[in-house]
């Protein structure tokens, strides 16, 4: 064969490496952990090992429990974005005291509804100002700086009200916007869909996104996260940058206030902290959606997509068992879930070095 012919013949094309595509790229396993989670409880439903039916109605509705986490994800993604350590452990707590002002201003003082909201999501700014002055300017590790504001914050809206929730006409009458709507044009043909998804969960999500996708902000976000040295040495304002993603979790936590005041219909000021509290969920979406714990490396899509698996994961526990012992499976499924998420980053960044979005 002649030096020609060999220039000639076709290259063989190379395989594509499934592992690799489902390692590095986060939103094509997700995608595939949901289809594998709604089938097989699709099939323990018809095959009657579940205590209720799991069908698309039963998804719908649990999708209420989407728009606090998913936003909280979110939060927790631009503070983990920023390196250094980066995590808000008070999220929960602000979303406590920032409902507990919101109960103030539109259930006590008569506040516009709109007026209420534009109050309570700039004093959770405020409070994630606290966070990020603390971190960026002082200095203190941020696991420490939130735990103590975690603190801080929880007894604030403890005692701001003597203990005691607010549950005024008009903040009752908010349960309304956590009931479900149907649809224009195609609602007859889907379920009906809960009306915080549209009001406040979407929005977020368009918001966080465009920040990070198409704005200066996002990208020296995730440069500082990669490196903040080099960012530095770039010319790069590190801590105003570190410092503002504080500000917008805290934002985002001001606006989950609103949304768990509509659904309990009452200003609690447990809200955010009772039980396991809502800061370690938020990390765990925000880890398993593919958030690098190191810093500079996550997408609004991958945290969107955790957040579906979990709840449709956690709906499904609920029918699986009798009475409220769900329940705590449901936190035996989440531990599993946060480990897999570890173990999945660690081979990564053996394999790959860390390519994963």
């Amino acid at each position: 064969m002649t030096a020609t012919q060999l220039e000639q013949k076709p290259k063989s094309k190379e395989k594509p490496d499934i592992a690799r595509i489902f390692l590095t790229q986060r939103i094509p396993l997700l995608a595939v952990l949901i289809v594998i989670v709604v089938v097989t409880f699709f099939i323990n439903d018809a095959g009657g090992y579940l205590t209720a039916p799991y069908d698309f109605d039963y998804m719908s509705a649990s999708l209420i429990n989407a728009v606090p986490l998913a936003m909280l994800g979110l939060a927790e993604m631009l503070v983990i974005l920023s390196g250094r350590g980066g995590i808000d452990l008070s999220v929960g707590a602000i979303v406590s005291l920032a409902g507990m002002v919101f109960g103030f201003a539109y259930g006590v003082w008569g506040w516009p509804l709109w007026l209420a909201i534009i109050a309570t999501a700039a004093f959770g700014a405020l409070c994630g100002a606290v966070n990020g002055f603390l971190i960026s300017y002082i200095g203190f590790p941020a696991l420490i700086a939130t735990l103590a504001t975690f603190y801080a914050f929880k007894s604030l809206a403890i005692v701001i009200n003597n203990q005691q929730p607010i549950s005024t006409e008009p903040i009752q009458q908010l349960f309304s916007l956590s009931k479900s709507v149907e649809l224009p044009i195609i609602g007859q043909y889907i379920p009906d869909i809960p009306l915080g998804i549209f009001t406040f969960l979407l929005p977020t999500v368009v918001a966080v996104w465009l920040l990070m996708a198409r704005t200066a902000y996002g990208r020296r976000l995730y440069a500082i996260g990669t490196n903040d040295v080099a960012a530095r040495w770039s010319g790069l304002p590190v801590r105003d940058t570190r410092f503002k993603a504080y500000v917008y979790a805290g934002l985002i936590s001001g606006l989950v206030a609103v949304v768990t005041v509509a659904q309990f219909a009452s200003a609690r000021p447990d809200a955010g902290v009772s039980g396991n509290g809502m800061a370690l969920p938020a990390i765990t979406i925000a880890v398993l959606g593919g958030v690098a714990i190191t810093g500079g490396i996550g997408r609004v899509a991958g945290v969107v997509l955790a957040t579906l698996l979990i709840v449709w994961l956690n709906a499904g526990i609920l029918l699986a068992f009798v009475g409220n012992e769900g329940s705590q499976y449901q936190l035996l499924a989440l531990g599993a879930v946060l480990v897999f998420a570890a173990l999945l980053n660690g081979l990564t960044n053996r394999k790959y070095g860390g390519a994963q979005s």
